[in-house]
């Protein structure tokens, strides 16, 4: 509470002088400009992510996810490529059908784990046994027992059972061909047209063991539209993507709807930091690039320690600053901001004190 008090202070302070700012010539302005400039040209940007909360946070508890699918029945199959566009061509690229592909769900299972990990919140286990028969290719699957999510948890060593228990593709293939009017030209000209939808029903659960019961589902409902054209029909089907890699990118896009519902997301953003104006300043540059922040905020704080110069010691309160808040203490980051503030204004710094407020209001959002 202490550094908020003081930080609001602060930033009180700084409005002041911004309103006084608009007081001075436009000589003076420049001059402050320049001098702004000159200061930012000692610093050096680095790129940061920096974690969303989950839209559907799943439990704290909840670090392991079993993927597996309970759809699967002797309706699925798994054709190869040209096989399957096969059967489209023979009905002229019209055509309306349902399919069962095994190859969509697998595909989605791995995409969804990998997306799920690489967020950085959970590990995942796919097994060899992923696909669990239902002998129902209608009707969505019951949820599942407490005895067989408790087996299927402890079998793999896993907080939780995340579980496709239904799914439902619709292909529908249009194929034409028409004809348009050229202005350039001024003459007609044939041309092939190719449209490919693919309509998804898919439902989602996670299974806790723990609370015996699910924890999450999620219902997804959409449809992917793939369309082109050319002059000739061999042309157009050279490029067009075929039935079974649609099918395939449809598992991935629902793959990462799930993710986007359970993961944290992650956004953008960049930090300055200062690397010059004294020699001990350029040389931690090489610990900066290679994440080695212990070690560069000792040095940095040695250098504010046994500096002479003002300015010097500023720029490495700065940095320590920006390297606890790489190491994840924001009220040390703060700390040291304001410490960087006291010893010599720059407006770089009462800027980063807001990022700084904003980054600690939302570590508290995320809190459960």
């Amino acid at each position: 509470m202490v550094f908020e008090k003081i930080l609001g202070h602060l930033l009180n302070r700084m409005k002041q002088f911004y309103r006084a700012i608009t007081k001075i010539g436009k000589i003076a302005l420049l001059i402050v400009l320049a001098l702004f400039s000159f200061s930012c040209a000692s610093t050096r940007s680095m790129m940061i992510e920096i974690p969303v909360k989950a839209k559907s946070e799943l439990p704290e508890n909840i670090q392991s996810l079993l993927l597996i699918s309970r759809v699967y029945n002797d309706s699925y199959t798994d054709l190869e490529t040209d096989s399957l566009q096969k059967l489209f061509y023979q009905q002229r690229f019209n055509y309306d059908t349902v399919i069962h592909d095994m190859r969509a769900i697998d595909t989605m299972l791995k995409a969804l784990g990998e997306l799920l990990f690489e967020s950085g919140r959970y590990d995942f286990v796919i097994p060899e046994n992923r696909f669990q028969p239902t002998g129902n290719s209608v009707a969505m699957a019951g949820e599942m027992p407490t005895g067989e999510i408790k087996d299927w948890c402890e079998t793999y060593k896993t907080d939780a059972v995340l579980s496709l228990d239904f799914f439902k593709t619709r292909v529908i293939t249009e194929y034409d061909e028409l004809v348009n009017f050229d202005q350039e030209s001024n003459s007609f000209y044939d041309f092939s047209h190719a449209e490919m939808k693919v309509s998804y029903e898919a439902l989602f659960r996670v299974y806790n063991a723990e609370e015996e019961g699910v924890i999450y589902r999620k219902i997804l409902l959409d449809t992917i539209l793939w369309d082109a054209s050319d002059r000739a029909t061999s042309a157009l089907f050279s490029h067009f993507t075929p039935v079974k890699d649609a099918l395939a990118e449809t598992g991935i896009a629902i793959a990462l709807d799930v993710s986007a519902e359970i993961s944290p997301a992650w956004r953008t953003e960049y930090r300055k930091y200062f690397a010059a104006g004294d020699e001990n300043l350029k040389l931690t540059t090489a610990l900066v690039d290679s994440n080695q922040w212990e070690t560069a905020i000792a040095q940095w704080k040695n250098l504010a320690e046994t500096t002479g110069k003002k300015s010097v010691k500023s720029k490495a309160e700065f940095n320590v600053a920006v390297g606890y808040e790489m190491t994840g203490d924001i009220d040390a980051a703060i700390q040291w901001g304001l410490k960087s503030f006291e010893t010599m204004f720059r407006i770089q710094t009462y800027e980063y004190l807001e990022i700084l407020k904003n980054r600690k209001n939302e570590l508290q959002n995320l809190q459960p």
